[in-house]
């Protein structure tokens, strides 16, 4: 089993993340700025840090096998992540990622299409700067992994696909995965290790 630093696990990603975790019966660090609302049970130790802060990430990672960032990207930038964790000697970096930086059939990513969300616009252009930042890091072994279109509340049922660098869409046309689907397949990666130094997506 690992011991795994979740940062910002009190979001919707990291919470499931958190949780898909501990079934597993991995150890799990609780990282955000406030984790009260997070309920005290074995195999969890919560961090009050902000992630901003590069000692302090930093103290809190240190000994741990995997880091994954559930993390805004428009608020923590990927040198405020990739910095901490290789000071901190952590050998691996799983990134919750975005849509926003998926191709289309084509080969236009999704951020450029006519109709996307101007009120996502943000986020999802920091989301491929942090994925461009991974690419051109030469030692971490890192992995990002990308929601589909639409990333929900939702059901776990454990049966979705997996892609590349490609948007998936359903056979009715919907692009689109829960949190908690995407949890297991982000952990999927922790225990059995596809895609290192590579971008994959999930979606149903």
């Amino acid at each position: 089993m690992s011991k795994i630093a979740i940062i910002g696990a009190t979001g919707r990603a990291g919470s499931q993340l958190l949780e898909e975790a501990l079934r597993r019966g991995h150890s799990v660090t609780a990282i955000a700025r406030d984790t009260s609302k997070i309920a005290l049970r074995a195999g969890v130790v919560t961090r009050n840090v902000d992630a901003l802060d590069a000692q302090a990430l930093q103290a809190a990672i240190a000994g741990h096998d995997v880091v994954i960032s559930a993390a805004h990207f428009a608020t923590l930038p990927a040198s405020a992540v990739i910095g901490p964790v290789k000071k901190a000697g952590v050998k691996r970096l799983l990134v919750v990622g975005g849509a926003g930086s998926l191709l289309l059939p084509d080969g236009t990513r999704v951020i450029d299409s006519k109709g996307f969300p101007a009120e996502y616009k943000a986020e999802a252009s920091a989301g491929g700067q942090f994925l461009q930042h991974l690419r051109e890091e030469k030692d971490l072994d890192w992995t990002f992994l990308s929601p589909s279109a639409e990333f929900v509340e939702g059901e776990r049922t454990g049966t979705f696909r997996i892609g590349q660098d490609d948007l998936l869409v359903s056979s009715a046309g919907r692009s689109w995965i829960t949190f908690a689907d995407f949890a297991i397949a982000m952990l999927d990666e922790v225990e059995t290790p596809k895609h290192s130094r590579q971008r994959f997506t999930v979606g149903y």
